[in-house]
């Protein structure tokens, strides 16, 4: 089963875009449900993204490129 890792709808205006400041784990790494996995910027303000799940990492969008209001970021394998 795979879960998306997406960056919330209305969390900024729908014309802005972020950027991921950084994944707090590695491709590949296990995370459980709601811990921190990954920081995004938006207007000097930094967004912390919890884990929807618990269940193996898998990185789709890298550090510091730029991302918008529902786009998959990652996902998890249980």
């Amino acid at each position: 089963m795979t879960i998306a890792i997406a960056i919330p709808d209305g969390l900024w205006p729908a014309d802005q875009k972020g950027v991921i400041a950084t994944w707090l784990y590695e491709d590949g790494d296990m995370v459980e449900e709601g811990v921190v996995v990954a920081e995004i910027m938006i207007d000097k303000t930094q967004i912390e993204l919890p884990s929807p799940a618990g269940g193996r990492l898998t990185i789709l969008k890298r550090d510091e490129e730029e991302v918008v209001c529902g786009e998959v970021i990652g996902e998890l394998r249980a």
